[in-house]
């Protein structure tokens, strides 16, 4: 059997790609740049600002892969609803009890995410080996792929390229890409939050870019704040008491008193690769789709992106089959541009002060409000069902 794969990048999809894949028979190795301690990680006490809303879909995954059990031990918190508006008097609130579920899913760190999985690499057989420098050549033939580095090179049956949206796996394989660089960058602010543990998460569409606040495990909190990039440098680089004025005055009031612990910058850019897979290649996760994080689905589409490749090459003879990649690429790149599309709309749709806009987003937000039926499998989709 040809079951040999290799695996460029262990971040939180790659990492996914890896158990699944093994736990179906696949000989796995994960060629990643920084290692990680992944008991470490999961009992250490440092947060991580970068959090990722993971949806019942992804969430099933992960319990599935055995990431679950070990972040329920870490840190995570489960969300009940989520509410979007513009105007207070005029919001989309989503919520767990109309379609009689528990929670619409987990606010999770992703360091947790990625060592939680890594954990689970010694049981399944995962090796993993560190490459300092990117690859220098992809060779391809009908029966292997290999992919060369200074001073070694991998062979496999099947290569996957799960090393995010600058992916030098893509680039090597002469793969392009269409997309563009918004005009706006992304704050993230972690908050050491005076509250209860907090179980809604808010979204306010404001002309400048959105806000929101993103509950974590109490007693933190994460703020997004879209804003105009040369503008983002500027609160950047204000003391955090000088911060926490401007939030203030420009996020609606807070569960309680905070302080800030962490902030960071991010550009924001949509990305979607013009092909999927080419011969024994496949990409996954951001390596083939970069998405705007307005409403947090990129993590949750790369996990989208391995249970696809994983059921198309399950029970296959030979894992880097031509026929069954392109059948993983017809399944999810068009869902996954449908979700970058729908994101855009709403990102461009509310990010001005037109008028007639205004008041043509406010009346749909407060219609699909009650919309009854649709507005429950709207929520549904959201949480990946």
């Amino acid at each position: 059997m040809k079951n040999k794969v290799v695996i460029v990048g262990g971040g939180m999809v790659g990492a996914a790609a890896a158990i699944k894949l093994a736990r179906q028979g696949a000989q796995v190795t994960v060629l990643e740049k920084h290692l990680i301690d992944a008991q470490h990680e999961l009992s250490n006490e440092q947060v991580d600002i970068r959090i990722s809303a993971i949806n019942r879909f992804s969430e099933v995954l992960l319990e599935e892969l055995g990431a679950m059990p070990k972040l329920r031990q870490s840190r995570l918190a489960p969300y009940q609803q989520l509410e979007a508006y513009e105007h207070p008097n005029n919001t989309l609130l989503f919520d767990a009890a109309d379609i009689s579920q528990t929670h619409l899913g987990h606010l999770i760190e992703n360091k947790l995410i990625q060592a939680s999985l890594w954990a689970q690499f010694t049981e399944y057989d995962v090796k993993v080996e560190q490459v300092s420098m990117p690859p220098k050549a992809l060779e391809q033939n009908l029966d292997s792929i290999t992919l060369h580095y200074n001073a070694h090179h991998y062979q496999a049956d099947l290569l996957i390229a799960a090393d995010g949206g600058r992916s030098n796996v893509r680039n090597l394989a002469n793969v392009g890409v269409t997309g563009w660089q918004y005009n706006q960058a992304c704050m993230g602010i972690l908050i050491k939050l005076d509250a209860p543990q907090q179980y809604k998460t808010w979204q306010q569409f404001k002309p400048s870019g959105p806000i929101a606040f993103l509950p974590m495990q109490a007693p933190y909190a994460n703020l997004i704040w879209y804003q105009d990039a040369a503008e983002l440098a500027s609160l950047a680089s204000l003391s955090n008491q000088q911060l926490k004025e401007q939030i203030l005055t420009h996020f609606f009031a807070l569960p309680g008193d905070f302080t800030i612990e962490q902030k960071a910058v991010f550009p924001l850019a949509r990305q979607h690769a013009n092909q999927y897979s080419q011969g024994r290649l496949v990409l996954i996760g951001d390596a083939a789709h970069t998405i705007n994080p307005l409403a947090g689905q990129g993590v949750n589409l790369g996990f989208k992106d391995v249970a696809a490749l994983a059921e198309c090459l399950d029970g296959l003879d030979d894992i880097g089959n031509a026929r069954a990649l392109k059948t993983y690429e017809n399944q999810r790149r068009g869902d996954n541009l449908a979700m970058m599309s729908m994101m855009d709309a709403c990102y461009f749709g509310f990010s001005n002060d037109l008028a007639p806009l205004k008041f043509l987003r406010n009346s749909v937000l407060k219609l699909a409000d009650q919309a009854g039926p649709l507005k429950r499998k709207v929520l549904q989709h959201a949480m990946g069902w």
